[in-house]
């Protein structure tokens, strides 16, 4: 059985970056969040370039946070003349924020108005906060948004028997360090089941272990440059099929 939820608090530090009580981190840099998931999560996947001439993409993610990444993501495909008829993003969320937390965190952090119809959309469509599977039909149903509210742990491994394959992965959820639950080798294990063969991910960590785990679950990685003053990220895609 699902356990309850814990919803997640709003609060923000004196520079106005939201940040995580439990988790003792903040949920993107002072940089800006809509330039950290356009760096990290969008460059990092080679997106939009990659899903052009294919008639669906899907994109998974652990950890939606504020849910900036699939905004961002959203705003990219509305903004693409050559977009797949069909955008899936699906998401993991322990601790989902409310929706009027989701509202407020959305009108202290987005600087960009072209996202703020996307983002009331979003918090408009926004489930109860129930363990569990949710889907959102967005954009008159051309846009799909899963959110899986629960431990990753479990949920990852149900997604993949229920069939859900990824064209790109989000590795986002608070640093290791402070997250260590989302980033253990069972948790790369399940994503290399849901990998397509040709599957990209990105990371704004270069943890060593994270690295060691991509390795031994079929990915390859290369290091680039990290965003904010970041030294560096890692890049990578599907080297090779695992049997798990």
């Amino acid at each position: 059985m699902d356990e309850p939820l814990i919803s997640a608090s709003l609060v923000f530090r004196d520079d106005g970056t939201p940040y995580s009580p439990r988790h003792d981190d903040i949920y993107h840099s002072a940089a800006g969040a809509l330039a950290q998931a356009r760096h990290v999560f969008l460059d990092g996947n080679g997106l939009p370039a990659r899903w052009r001439e294919k008639p669906r993409f899907t994109v998974i993610e652990t950890g939606f946070g504020m849910g900036i990444n699939f905004l961002s993501t959203w705003a990219a495909w509305r903004d693409d003349p050559q977009r797949p008829p069909a955008l899936e993003f699906v998401s993991i969320e322990k601790h989902p924020f409310s929706a009027d937390d989701l509202r407020s965190a959305h009108a202290a952090i987005i600087d960009d108005i072209a996202i703020a119809p996307l983002s009331d959309a979003l918090a408009s469509a926004w489930p109860k906060l129930e363990a569990g599977v949710h889907k959102l039909a967005l954009a008159t149903g051309a846009v799909t948004l899963t959110l899986a509210f629960g431990d990753a742990g479990d949920l990852l491994p149900r997604l993949a028997e229920h069939g859900l394959t990824a064209d790109a992965i989000y590795l986002d959820g608070f640093a290791p360090a402070r997250n260590p639950d989302m980033w253990t080798p069972a948790i790369f294990a399940s994503l290399a089941r849901i990998a397509k063969d040709d599957a990209t991910f990105a990371t704004y960590t270069s943890a060593g272990h994270v690295k060691r785990a991509l390795i031994d679950n079929g990915f390859a990685y290369r290091k680039v440059a990290g965003f904010g003053g970041k030294r560096a990220m890692l890049v990578g895609k599907r080297a090779l099929s695992v049997g798990h």
